[in-house]
Parts: structure tokens; C-alpha cells; sequence
């Protein structure tokens, strides 16, 4: 049963209780997935051959199930059922399930996510991975947390220092960035992939510094910045843009985005 916060105003709501709400949604929705998560479950394509499971479509049932329970006025933007145009001026946007190759290998490492534009801004973001038990989420003002204890990204200014997770080298390559992750791993600690949204979790909970994702749909961006911004990070487009809807994403700590950002102008 999905938290209800239809009593709230949705002309002035409540931060902590729209975030209590969303990560509750979260949760509904992430349980939803362990149903089939390494079963074996069937695997279709979409039009454009990125793969999609029940567990992707369920998913994104419950939480417009709890949304429009709480929040009947707002829209609804989600990644396998498209647009719900609302009256209020709230948007939530959806991936019910980033990482789904990751889902479909049985790695633990994808998960449910959700943000919450308030005139086109995004204000509040939630990142829920069901298969690792963790929960990380954000909202203006009210700063970020990890499974209940405040996020901050790492101190790390030195780049030679840094962590650097990438969801696929494939990917920057085939994006034209291959000279930038050539180039970040020539002058940082350690590289990793298996990223999609847990890469920039990473970067916001202090386990990693850079996170690079040159290919990007809104919905895989807009929980990310408010989770980063709250956490002391940035995020951004590789323009260095502050946005959700830049088509591509990268995190950094903050003291580190310079650095990355002269490398990125570097090998355009």
C-alpha cells in the first residue's frame, strides 16, 4: 500500500513529506522487481532494441498507481508508458528501472528512480536499489541521505587520487568520448564500470569522485541532480550545464569538476 499525502498543498508542498512519500513509492516499486530479479524472466525490445522486462512495466505501474493516488493533479512522465499531462504544476518523472542489462545479467546494481519537477525544475530525487537493500534521496533544502544517514561526496581534490565508473567504455566510444576516458583514466586512480544510476550514486554517497555518461534520457537524470546538489556535488551535461534534460550526465564531487571539465573541452 503506497503512503497517501493527498492532504498536502500542491501549491506549497512540504519537502520531508513529498520525499517521505517518494521514497516509500520507491520502495513498492523496487519490491515489485525482486519478483523477477534472477528468475530468468522473458526479455523483449523496444523500438529502439534497448531491452525491457515485466519487472521494467510493473514497476512503472505501481508508481503511477501511487502517484496519482497522492497526487492526482500532477503529471507523469515514465519511461515505458510515455506522458500523463497534469493540471498542478508538478511533474514527476520516472525510470522504474535503470540499469535493466544489469537486471537481466542478475548484477544487483540498477534501480527504481524518480524526481519531481515544480515549474520545469527538478526539486526532489530518489534513487532505490531493492536487490542491495539501499536508498539514496534528496530534496532542495533538505539536503541528501543514504538509507537514513546524510550523503556527502568524497574530499578528494586531487585528480590522481579520484575514482573515475563509467556505465560502459563501449558506449563512450561509440559516443565520440573515447579520448576523455582514455585521457581520465591516464591521470586517475581507478576506473570502473557496472554504472547506470549506481556510477553517480557512488559519486554522491563518497565512494567515487567522476562519473561519466555520455547518453542520457530525461528520466535517468532527473533524480540524479538534486541528489548530487545536495550532496555537495555537481551534475551536469558535458557542456557543464547544470540540467535534466541535457541528453548526457556527468558527476563529479565538485572539487574535482574543473579538472574534468578542462579535460572534457580538451578532447571534444
Amino acid at each position: 500500500m503506497c503512503a497517501d499525502s493527498s492532504s498536502a498543498n500542491d501549491d506549497a508542498l512540504a519537502p520531508r513529506s513529498i520525499l517521505d512519500f517518494a521514497v516509500d513509492a520507491a520502495w513498492q516499486a523496487g519490491k515489485i522487481t525482486l519478483e523477477y530479479f534472477q528468475t530468468g524472466t522473458p526479455v523483449e525490445r523496444k523500438a529502439d532494441a534497448s531491452p525491457v522486462t515485466m519487472a521494467d512495466r510493473r514497476a512503472e505501474e505501481k508508481l503511477r498507481e501511487c502517484i496519482q493516488r497522492a497526487f492526482p493533479e500532477h503529471g507523469i512522465l515514465g519511461e515505458e508508458f510515455g506522458e500523463v499531462v497534469g493540471r498542478a504544476p508538478y511533474r514527476w518523472i520516472l525510470d522504474p528501472l535503470d540499469g535493466t542489462r544489469s537486471f537481466i545479467q542478475g548484477v544487483p546494481l540498477y534501480g527504481v528512480m524518480l524526481g519531481l519537477e515544480y515549474h520545469g525544475r527538478v526539486i526532489l530525487g530518489v534513487v532505490h536499489f531493492p536487490a542491495l537493500g539501499e536508498t539514496v534521496y534528496a530534496a532542495k533544502g533538505v539536503g541528501c541521505y543514504w538509507n537514513g544517514r546524510r550523503a556527502q561526496v568524497s574530499t578528494v581534490t586531487q585528480l590522481e587520487e579520484a575514482v573515475v565508473v563509467a556505465t560502459s567504455v563501449r558506449s563512450l566510444y561509440d559516443e565520440g568520448r573515447g579520448a576523455v576516458f582514455e585521457a581520465l583514466q591516464d591521470h586517475t586512480r581507478m576506473q570502473r564500470t557496472w554504472g547506470d544510476c549506481y556510477g553517480h550514486v557512488l559519486v554522491a554517497t563518497g565512494r567515487a569522485e567522476v562519473m561519466l555518461d555520455p547518453i542520457l534520457s530525461i528520466w535517468d537524470c532527473a533524480a540524479l541532480q538534486p541528489i548530487l546538489e545536495e550532496a555537495g556535488g555537481t551534475f551536469t551535461d558535458w557542456q557543464g550545464v547544470a540540467t535534466h534534460t541535457g541528453g548526457n550526465g556527468l558527476s563529479t564531487n565538485g572539487h574535482l569538476y574543473q579538472q574534468v571539465m578542462e579535460i572534457i573541452r580538451r578532447h571534444p
